[in-house]
């Protein structure tokens, strides 16, 4: 498959992403945010994680004005699918790819730890290699990580099944480290080509790090 990294100026975790489906045999290009188009016959574009622009405005506000965006934009519209990691999960939601939107962490301190994730729904692309109700180790690293959304967009995520994944304990329990609503850490968009999360799943690819649970969520959208 081939797949494009997405670097805005201040992101931090293209390379963790390249190396990560480089693992797992995949064909992957760098790709500069001041470029108008994706390359041709692309089967995945994946907005890493850091701090696009520094973060000016708030996360992902300034990131969505850049060209290649547009053309991500495009791309999704098109059926491509587009996987946002911490702050490409923001950026997707400033560019209006995926409903709500980001808040400071409620106890306003920056979180980076392992943190246990529930599989909510995996009747898609992304978490096909999982089933609902597994528990996997992922890393969070995010100031901006509270997810927010009305109550009636929240509805409409429940009735078309788009929360993916929660934060949790390592036995399922609720465990919201920032307080997301109903502790939603993954969403997708109705279409289910969209996806974004605010946990690193490539940054668990190897036990040798502290878990290799990423393997799976990301061997989903190129299997």
């Amino acid at each position: 498959m081939k797949i494009a990294v997405i670097l805005y100026p201040g992101t931090n975790c293209e390379y963790d992403s390249k190396y990560a489906y480089e693992m797992l045999n995949q064909n992957v290009e760098l790709i500069w945010h001041k470029e108008t188009k994706l390359p041709q016959n692309l089967d995945l574009v994946v907005i890493a994680g850091g701090f696009s622009y520094g973060d000016a405005l708030r996360s992902g506000a300034i990131a969505k004005f850049s060209p290649i965006t547009k053309a991500i934009v495009e791309y999704a519209n098109s059926g491509g699918k587009v996987l946002g990691i911490c702050n490409g999960f923001q950026i997707l939601l400033e560019a209006n790819l995926l409903p709500g939107a980001m808040k400071h962490n409620k106890n306003v301190h920056f979180i980076s730890k392992y943190h246990h994730l529930k599989v909510e729904n995996s009747e898609n692309d992304f978490l096909k290699e999982l089933k609902k109700g597994d528990i996997v180790n992922i890393p969070i690293s995010h100031g901006e990580g509270n997810y927010y959304i009305d109550s009636d967009a929240l509805d409409e995520l429940y009735d078309n099944n788009q929360i993916l994944l929660t934060y949790c304990d390592e036995n399922g329990k609720i465990l919201n480290p920032n307080g997301s609503v109903d502790s939603i850490a993954g969403i997708c968009n109705k279409n289910r080509n969209v996806f974004g999360l605010m946990p690193h799943p490539e940054r668990a690819m190897e036990k040798l790090l502290g878990s290799d649970d990423g393997i799976k969520m990301l061997q989903g959208l190129i299997s």
